[in-house]
């Protein structure tokens, strides 16, 4: 049986325009990727923290309001009270400790929910100045949503080696 080649290569994603492809493939393969990884880990393993290494709990609360509030700035838009005060909480995700499954559907809805607004995107937007964060440093539509995508791959290649590390 041949493995399923990367999201990349198997087509482009439904009503997701050319230029926004990559993106939307990443979102995709990040997703894969992730759920492949942790599939099996205990809370302890979820929560390990090898050499002081945020844990793969951090890192898949982390994620998914990352890509939340890059895309919002995408938008245009400013970060709203419950946005900031899910960024808040990353403060204390290690003492808290989601389960896997929370995390889990949290990740899936804010990538579906990425994909969902990169169909609705026109090409002419793509370009738009766009500020980012309190110091409205400059970026445009597009820089943002690469960023987004860049930033959640990184995040998975972390989830992705610490569980092999925690599973020793």
């Amino acid at each position: 049986m041949d493995p399923i080649p990367e999201v990349w290569l198997r087509g482009p994603i439904t009503g997701v325009q050319p230029y926004l492809q990559p993106a939307a493939h990443a979102l995709q393969q990040v997703r894969e990727d992730i759920e492949a990884a942790v599939q099996g880990l205990t809370p302890d393993q979820l929560w390990q923290r090898p050499n002081g290494a945020a844990a793969i709990g951090f890192h898949l609360h982390h994620l998914p309001g990352s890509l939340e509030r890059l895309l919002t700035y995408s938008r245009g838009e400013s970060l709203s009270p419950e946005q900031m005060a899910r960024l808040a909480s990353e403060r204390t995700v290690h003492e808290d400790r989601p389960g896997i499954d929370a995390l889990l559907v949290r990740l899936s809805g804010e990538i579906d929910r990425a994909l969902d607004y990169f169909r609705s995107i026109p090409q002419a937007a793509l370009l738009q100045h766009r500020d980012v964060g309190r110091k409205k440093l400059p970026s445009t539509t597009l820089g943002l949503i690469f960023h987004a995508a860049e930033h959640s791959s990184r995040h998975a290649g972390q989830i992705v080696t610490l569980a092999r590390i925690v599973r020793g």
